[in-house]
């Protein structure tokens, strides 16, 4: 039965009902006594509670995908409501689930192009810090040294300290270009490529360590970048807003050949706030590979920052990965 007639006949057993009462024992007074006035109050009210209770009824499902469809998340697709009710509501249920999949595959496909474009305009900008700047920065230094050497004593000391400041901006710029476009990992693999970072997180404050499993499948490139972009950005995330002193790193092999990243810091955890767009841009990447993400409280307190990769993206995948 449609939806149409269920609420008209609904309605219409209350008015019958209604109707019926008029044939029945009970009269009314002029002016309208006090027994008859609770009589018909109440009756009133039965069928007001009556009619509440069957548009309720029938109007659940409805309700439902209501809230199907307030819950929906695009980084987080999957999820479907639940197709049920009278016909027209099933019939929208699944018009909305089919919607719903149309929007996750058109999500997908953008970020796909914007991180890919994103990645393109990285290694541009990481080419230029190094032949452009990297390069003029080293002819300064060597003109601060040539200098230097033939200036007095006085200005020689002087000229040391602009060097070693030139020194220290070209290692930045340097560390800036590595971070920009992961050349140990185009070049050595992704085991290599975390060592690395893991090595570049380490300072005075913070301690990283990295534990890569022994039967780690290969990856194709697209998830290589992928799990080494959100390592980086959970790395990022723990020196600069977690507080941490400690954070590990483990890669390790799945049953099936899937893969799992796992970054582990004893920061102050997961805040209330919402996610920023580095976390947003850790769910895009992972979309792209079919992935899945999960950030939550660590066993000791702090962040666990968790991606399983399917054991799909060990064969040969065309899917091109960008950055955030």
């Amino acid at each position: 039965m449609s939806l149409y007639w269920r609420i008209f006949l609904l309605n219409a057993a209350v008015l019958v009902t209604a109707v019926l009462l008029l044939f029945g024992p009970v009269t009314v007074s002029t002016p309208v006594l006090f027994g008859e006035a609770v009589v018909l109050l109440a009756g009133l009210a039965a069928m007001l509670i009556a009619n509440a209770a069957l548009l309720r009824i029938g109007l659940a499902p409805l309700g439902r995908l209501t809230r199907a469809m307030s819950a929906v998340d695009l980084l987080r697709p999957g999820g479907r409501a639940r197709v049920e009710g009278p016909a027209e509501v099933a019939e929208l249920t699944t018009s909305f689930n089919a919607m719903l999949g149309r929007l996750e595959a058109e999500r997908a496909g953008s970020s796909a192009r914007a991180l890919s474009a994103q990645e393109a305009e990285r290694r541009r900008i990481a080419q230029e810090l190094h032949d452009e700047v990297g390069q003029t920065l080293t002819a300064v230094l060597l003109q601060l040294k040539h200098a230097a050497d033939r200036a007095p004593a006085p200005l020689r000391e002087e000229l040391r300290q602009v060097q070693e400041t030139t020194r220290t901006s070209l290692d930045e710029i340097r560390r800036i270009a590595r971070r920009l476009r992961p050349g140990v990992l185009e070049e050595l693999g992704l085991h290599s490529a975390v060592r690395a970072l893991t090595a570049e997180f380490t300072s005075g404050s913070l301690t990283v360590r990295h534990v890569i499993g022994p039967r780690v499948p290969p990856l194709d490139e697209a998830a290589e970048l992928v799990v080494y972009r959100v390592a980086q950005e959970a790395l990022t995330n723990a020196a600069r807003h977690a507080g941490a002193s400690e954070v590990e790193v483990h890669l390790s092999g799945r049953t099936g050949g899937a893969v799992r990243l796992l970054v582990r810091d004893n920061g102050h955890g997961v805040g209330p706030a919402g996610e920023g767009a580095g976390i947003q841009g850790m769910r895009e990447r992972a979309l792209l590979i079919g992935a899945d993400l999960t950030i939550g409280t660590g066993p000791r307190g702090g962040t666990d920052v968790r991606l399983d990769v399917p054991a799909a993206t060990t064969a040969t995948t065309e899917t091109t990965e960008g950055t955030s």
